[in-house]
């Protein structure tokens, strides 16, 4: 798994609503998954992927099902063969048209023929392993689709808890806000008493307005998480905002850790689906070299005039056939068909033992994101009492200003990170039950 994308730490992405025209929508966690399963692009597309192959598989029925085809064929002739036969199919030849002068120079010759042909696939061995073929490549989409469909819900899930984040870290901001421009106050009063130099104002008000940039900046990155969460949702968020129903967590709930590549997974069977699909396709280029037996039929109506129908008859048969040499063609397309399978193999072997990697690496994460959740925690509340601590102090006139700025700076930051600590838990968390789903 990538290393998760900080959201920023003093710029965290989040967003007011305050002094933005933009139109608030408030929004669930369940409702953003119903939405993208119906709406999200990602998946439109992959339904047509899979469309596509169920196509080719019903394509194969041709194995069993026989082709019909008609058709009307007007001629009009001078040599002696068509001339004759063409009387001939239409039973209207007679003494007179055995003259060796008739016969040698006849006249010309009208002829319409209706015919419906009927073609009925007996024996096609090769046939029957590309139909068996083209169905586990349908199967393999199918599963693939399902799987896209998870990963899909991972990504609105993270997209929705960037979004918690952001809603949760903009009240820190604020509240640094409020409290710089508290102490903004304060020292500007005590300048005003002489107590303290101009520097310490300065200081005081170069935080005030970095506070206020951040706070900005934040507003700023919400609008692109909010605009990629309707991106995912297929929807216009133009001058839209969404606002989660939900709240972020203040904590984790820490799950028994699994360390299994689940061989159930939609990925992992698709992989075994598409080499199982080339295995058939070997198979089916072997039995090329094969006879194929095929029955055929056709009822035919001839005249001399258009449509006419005053002689018919009929045909049956059946041909056995059998490729005794190509010029290596069906060589070659065995010898590919086996790279292709044997390739497959490779990949597909690659696949799990990359996915047990990702696995293996993700629990690890997992298990430093926890730590680092609880330590982020423990250390935002020794920030927060050396805060109040300093505070204190300052008003009795016993701490400079800077330490007590740096205080400050310190509690608000140590604030964000166990706040980015716990989206980084929660969402390590779905990415491992997603591994191993």
């Amino acid at each position: 798994m990538k290393q998760i994308n900080t959201l920023l730490l003093l710029g965290i992405l989040s967003f007011s609503a305050v002094g933005f025209s933009q139109d608030t929508l408030t929004i669930s966690k369940k409702e953003i998954w119903q939405k993208a399963s119906d709406k999200n692009l990602q998946i439109k597309m992959t339904n047509q992927d899979f469309k596509s192959a169920e196509a080719d598989y019903r394509q194969s029925n041709a194995l069993f099902s026989p082709s019909i085809s008609a058709s009307h064929t007007a001629i009009s002739t001078t040599n002696p063969l068509m001339a004759f036969g063409s009387k001939l199919n239409q039973e209207i030849l007679t003494a007179a048209d055995f003259n060796p002068a008739l016969l040698n120079n006849p006249a010309k010759t009208q002829n319409f023929a209706t015919k419906i042909e009927v073609l009925q696939p007996l024996i096609n061995v090769d046939g029957f392993y590309g139909r068996q073929a083209a169905k586990s490549k349908m199967e393999a989409f199918q599963l693939q689709t399902e799987r896209t469909k998870e990963y899909l819900k991972l990504e609105v899930n993270k997209a929705f808890m960037q979004l918690q984040l952001g809603y949760k870290a903009v009240k820190v901001l604020e509240k640094a806000n409020a409290t710089v421009d508290a102490n903004l106050k304060l020292i500007e009063n005590y300048f005003k008493q002489g107590i303290l130099q101009k520097t310490d104002l300065l200081s005081v008000q170069v935080r005030v307005n970095e506070i206020k940039n951040q706070l900005q900046y934040a507003k700023s990155n919400v609008q692109n998480a909010s605009d990629y969460l309707g991106f995912l949702l297929n929807e216009d968020t133009t001058n839209k905002v969404y606002k989660p129903i939900e709240a972020l967590e203040n904590s984790i709930v820490v799950e028994t850790i699994n360390t299994t590549l689940s061989t159930s997974r939609k990925d992992i069977q698709a992989m075994d689906k598409s080499s199982e699909a080339y295995a058939k396709m070997l198979q089916s280029t072997k039995m090329n070299f094969l006879p194929r037996l095929n029955a055929f039929g056709s009822y035919e109506w001839y005249d001399d005039t258009l449509f006419g129908t005053n002689a018919k008859g009929y045909l049956v048969g059946a041909q056995v056939s059998w490729a005794v040499f190509d010029g290596y063609k069906s060589i070659g397309k065995m010898e590919k068909a086996k790279a292709d399978f044997q390739k497959s193999e490779i990949e597909n072997q690659q696949y799990k033992a990359q996915s047990q990697l990702d696995l293996n690496k993700a629990n690890r994460q997992l298990k430093d994101a926890e730590n680092k959740v609880n330590l982020s925690k423990l250390i935002l509340e020794q920030s927060q009492e050396a805060y109040r601590i300093r505070s204190n102090r300052f008003t009795q006139g016993l701490e400079k200003t800077t330490d007590l700025l740096q205080s400050e700076t310190q509690m608000f930051q140590k604030e964000l990170e166990f706040l980015q600590a716990v989206f980084e838990y929660n969402f390590t968390q779905e990415y491992v039950q997603f591994l191993t789903k």
